[in-house]
């Protein structure tokens, strides 16, 4: 971890307005489908109609002939220009011990077709409508098999077989803890409780499609690739190195603005090589815009786990053991975090905060001829966190003590901290009980059975929700480069390999920088999403602030520091005697000064320049607890969310005006979970929630006011901003919180357990369900 100077200013608890607001809400963003047209042609992929099949031949004739078109490729014209296919993470065994096997990701299908969306053919015409046309002109002969949709369903003896090397459709398995003693500790258990939980396959709602542009330099041949990507370095890197086979400095990444990313564009996407391979192959400059359809069907979705979770308890409801056997659905191909998310990423927080050292997690990680599973706000977090606390809600109603007192009885304690959990991950620091009671009185805990009671007296059933979460941050990788920049006309410029995407980076790092350095905010220039100028991780697993906001924090010292090295060359005093303040380099005790950007202009390139290192000594656990009361209306089964509180210790907030959006925005998605989103697939793998009409999200009116109270009372030890991860705090506590709220609702009618999302109709049926059996 890097050590700053203990008087290092860094804006730390100031709400900045976001600086990039203006611009974006006037019209002035730079998405990719902003870029002018400047002769490009477009493309147009065509995807299969069946979810499993033998592609028998592709007749492309006609396509090619039509008016407008350049080219029409096929897997086969892939496979023949010696292009690579997308890589997964190969690092897990199989239950045998056996390496994964899995079916190589191509841009284009060939010979065998594994869920319905798989592009099979690409055209480049003129124009986007030329394109489509042409492409519904080619004839493919396709040998229908049979396929399956329900990971459950997938290991059974007999399923149908998504890649031959994985008869039993197992991609991986992993294990953790100790069965033998878990067993023995639920023979003897006074308690024992039972959940069948899934959380359900979602499709993440960016607000802006995939898009992607190539184009040559006709005199170098490098490749500009304008793409959606969270991750920049990497996408340059796979693109060149695996897909392309060039070297990677041959390939040059621009991203611009990005409508929202949530994971999914982390991902380096069959259309995004197909653009590019048509690129190099042409000479010219191809784009691609995909439809909202094409998202549905052809990004990545999220989640898709499904678990049996049981907790062996004492009388007084201290948990002695919990077990966990889940399957985690991957879909058709492994996306690269694919495996890593069931199989890693939520065990590291499955036992919550709680103090749960004996356990046995069984999970396996099962594939589907269904569109590919990644990365989803969250990746893995969320699904782990909703088994334990709806485990925990369900033991305190069976054992008959509150919700509140069986999770202060299983926290992790203060004194216990640094706590090494059941699977090895290191809580740093965490105020676990201290949450739970601020969160209690603000959402005016005893006031509830006034408000149940006025809710009946209008034909409602009212219930409440708890969850406590906590969240593993840092996306593994701990270390950020930028480059900060002085510059002879005034200005500073920062270079990071984080990428914005809606979350205010350039707003936190601008305050940071101009609290650092004294300089005016509008003087800060924060450039994001090019490859040229900086290679970085990116922003994943809510690793931006506290990792390259470290970065950040670094190089502004940097530059004072070479700055005052500057200076006292010019000033002829030793460097130690250079006192640095608000941009102006002074000779302690005279008048001899200098300006930051005087000193610049004297530098090559009319610069002053540092490279810089950030340095976390591990991930960051943010945690906290949320509240929330909901309204059942038996006759429709509607569930509404009527009050919503959290506490969240997310350590230092640089700028708790944006942490507490990023908050806002992940319970919106929490809600959506909970009650209204959920992928379907038919038996034979076609898509029935391929748009909007069939797959619901909340809207405005169906979130209400949000009460977040930040927390900074226990900031986090393994970065120098004690600053904690934020950006998925509210899609991790929010499900369970909700969920547990509607079960409290229903639980008077005998109701306990019911699979999200909890739509109307479902809800309804189980009403009516219990009434006919009361």
């Amino acid at each position: 971890m890097n050590i700053l100077p203990g008087n290092m200013r860094f804006g730390a608890g100031q709400p900045v307005r976001r600086l990039e607001d203006l611009r974006l809400i006037t019209g002035k963003g730079k998405f990719i489908d902003d870029r002018p047209a400047d002769g490009a042609l477009w493309l147009y992929v065509l995807r299969s109609p069946h979810a499993h099949a033998k592609i028998k031949s592709i007749d492309t004739k006609a396509a090619s002939e039509m008016p407008g078109v350049a080219a029409v490729y096929t897997g086969a014209d892939l496979i023949r220009d010696d292009i690579g296919s997308i890589p997964t993470l190969a690092i897990f065994k199989r239950p045998d011990g056996s390496a994964m096997a899995v079916p190589p990701r191509r841009l284009l299908a060939h010979e065998v077709v594994r869920f319905a969306g798989e592009p099979v053919a690409a055209v480049v015409a003129s124009s986007r409508v030329e394109a489509q046309t042409a492409a519904e002109a080619i004839e493919v002969d396709y040998e229908v098999l049979p396929s399956v949709v329900d990971p459950l369903e997938a290991v059974k003896p007999g399923a149908p077989r998504v890649w031959e090397e994985a008869p039993d459709n197992v991609v991986a398995a992993m294990s953790y803890g100790d069965a033998a003693k878990v067993e023995e500790a639920f023979a003897k258990a006074a308690h024992v409780v039972s959940l069948d939980i899934v959380s359900q396959r979602l499709v993440p709602s960016a607000m802006e499609p995939r898009s992607t542009i190539a184009e040559v330099d006709k005199k170098t041949g490098r490749l500009t690739l304008h793409v959606q990507s969270q991750t920049p370095g990497t996408t340059r890197d796979l693109m060149a190195e695996a897909i392309l086979k060039r070297p990677k400095e041959s390939v040059h990444v621009l991203v611009g603005d990005i409508g929202g990313g949530f994971g999914q564009k982390t991902n380096v996407y069959p259309e995004d090589g197909i653009v590019a391979y048509a690129a190099t192959k042409l000479g010219k400059a191809i784009r691609w815009r995909g439809d909202r359809t094409d998202d549905f069907v052809g990004g990545t979705h999220g989640r898709d786990l499904t678990s049996t979770g049981e907790f062996a308890l004492d009388a007084k409801g201290r948990v002695l053991a919990y077990r966990v056997r889940s399957i985690g659905g991957t879909g058709a191909y492994q996306s690269g975090t694919a495996n890593i998310i069931p199989l890693v990423l939520g065990p590291f927080v499955q036992t919550g905060v709680y103090d749960l050292p004996l356990v046995h997690f069984e999970v396996k990680s099962v594939m589907t001829h269904t569109a590919p599973v990644g990365a989803y706000r969250g990746a893995g977090r969320p699904e782990a966190v909703f088994i334990v606390e709806r485990l925990m809600d369900a033991a305190a109603r069976q054992i008959g003590i509150d919700p509140r007192a069986i999770r202060k009885a299983n926290y992790v304690k203060p004194a216990q901290l640094p706590y090494t959990n059941a699977v090895g991950q290191v809580y740093d620091s965490g105020a676990f009980a201290h949450m739970l009671d601020r969160a209690t009185k603000l959402a005016d805990w005893d006031g509830f059975a006034a408000r149940k009671r006025a809710a009946k007296k209008k034909g409602l059933l009212y219930g409440r929700g708890l969850t406590s979460y906590i969240e593993w941050t840092g996306g593994n990788v701990h270390n950020e480069t930028v480059s900060l920049h002085a510059t002879a006309e005034g200005r500073i410029v920062l270079h990071s390999g984080t990428m914005a995407m809606g979350q205010g980076l350039a707003t936190t790092y601008t305050q940071m920088i101009a609290e650092s350095l004294g300089i005016p905010l509008d003087k800060i220039d924060v450039v994001q999403g090019d490859t040229d100028l900086a290679i970085g991780f990116g922003s994943v697993g809510s690793r931006s602030l506290f990792v390259g906001g470290t970065a950040v924090a670094v190089s502004a010292n940097d530059l004072i520091n070479k700055a005052r090295e500057k200076a006292a060359d010019v000033l002829e005093a030793s460097a130690a005697d250079i006192e640095y303040h608000d941009g102006t380099l002074t000779v302690v005790g005279t008048d001899k000064r200098i300006g930051l950007f005087e000193i610049a202009g004297r530098q090559d390139g009319a610069r002053l320049s540092v490279d810089s290192e950030g340095k976390a000594d591990g991930p960051s656990w943010p945690n906290g607890t949320h509240i929330c009361e909901v309204e059942v209306d038996p006759e429709t089964g509607v569930t509404r969310v009527v009050r919503y509180t959290t506490v969240d210790d997310v350590g230092v907030a640089i700028n708790p005006m944006l942490v507490t959006g990023q908050v806002h925005g992940g319970i919106a998605q929490g809600i959506g979970q909970a009650l209204y989103e959920g992928v379907t697939y038919d038996p034979d793998g076609q898509l029935l929630t391929a748009t909007y009409q069939d797959y619901c999200i909340p809207r405005a009116d169906d979130v209400p006011q949000l009460d977040v109270t930040l927390d900074g009372s226990a900031p986090c030890r393994t970065n120098p901003l004690g600053a904690k991860g934020c950006g998925e705090s509210g899609a991790i506590g929010g499900p369970p919180c909700i969920t547990n709220g509607v079960m409290d609702a229903l639980a008077e009618l005998g109701i306990t357990q019911l699979p999200t999302p909890l739509t109307p109709q479902k809800v309804w049926k189980a009403i009516q369900d219990a009434k006919a059996t009361a």
